[in-house]
């Protein structure tokens, strides 16, 4: 069953430590293929080069990447220039989102 993270959850991505351990960012590699995000997006030069992710983790927090992933319309809104944006949003278990999200946030 799907569902979207809770407030709590939401919470404790935003809180994420700084370092991760080399198995949550495992896990949000796996939740990253899982969900084919190479089809839209790259890293490291694997997948759809048009949006890479390389060095996400230094450009937006981790409340930012959350809404990218969970709720992508909202953000797009916040853009100054209005690129035609066509990411769904994921309703993800909250324990994979905090490893998307984790994993995301490495990438620095």
């Amino acid at each position: 069953m799907k569902r979207i993270a809770t407030g709590a959850v939401l919470a404790a991505i935003v809180a994420l430590p700084s370092v991760l351990s080399a198995q949550d960012i495992e896990k949000g590699k796996a939740v990253y293929a899982a969900n084919k995000c190479q089809t839209c997006h790259a890293i490291e030069g694997k997948g759809n080069k048009k949006f890479p992710l390389d060095g996400v983790g230094g450009k937006l927090s981790t409340a930012d990447i959350t809404k990218w992933i969970t709720a992508p319309a909202e953000m797009e809104a916040k853009l100054a220039e209005k690129p035609k944006i066509h990411m769904k949003a994921y309703k993800l278990a909250d324990e994979d989102l905090k490893a998307l999200v984790g994993y995301m946030a490495s990438l620095k």
